[in-house]
């Protein structure tokens, strides 16, 4: 287990519910360009963070196109997610955030567009 991931809520548990699924299916490795991909987001995050965490920004919203519903992830929910899927080809399981507050989390865009706008900044100085 990586050391920066959240521990798995039911680790170690006797009683853990997903034992009822059965074991995961031998998942795929990532393509050299979907590692890639997932390289290139997780060195966005730490921009992200680095610049919208001071200013009280707890994490990304993202839309889920599997449940069509916005999922809140924390800094480092985030990045340990998206370790897990570089290391190992998909993201660990984890609990999702208890009533978030939205006000609190940004979108992917919001961010780009915030990092965009403090590099032009900085460049026309």
């Amino acid at each position: 287990m990586l050391e920066d991931v959240p521990r798995d809520p039911f680790a170690d548990d006797p009683n853990d519910p997903s034992t009822e699924l059965g074991e995961p299916d031998d998942q795929e490795p990532l393509t050299l360009a979907e590692r890639d991909e997932a390289l290139t987001d997780l060195a966005d995050v730490e921009v992200f963070r680095s610049l919208l965490e001071p200013q009280g920004v707890l994490g990304l919203v993202l839309d889920c196109p599997e449940c069509g519903e916005q999922h809140y992830f924390s800094w480092d929910l985030l990045r340990g997610n998206l370790r897990q899927m570089i290391d190992n080809g998909r993201p660990q399981v984890h609990e999702p955030a208890f009533q978030p507050d939205p006000s609190d989390y940004v979108s992917w865009e919001y961010a780009r567009g915030y990092v965009d706008g403090v590099i032009d900044t900085e460049e026309s100085r």
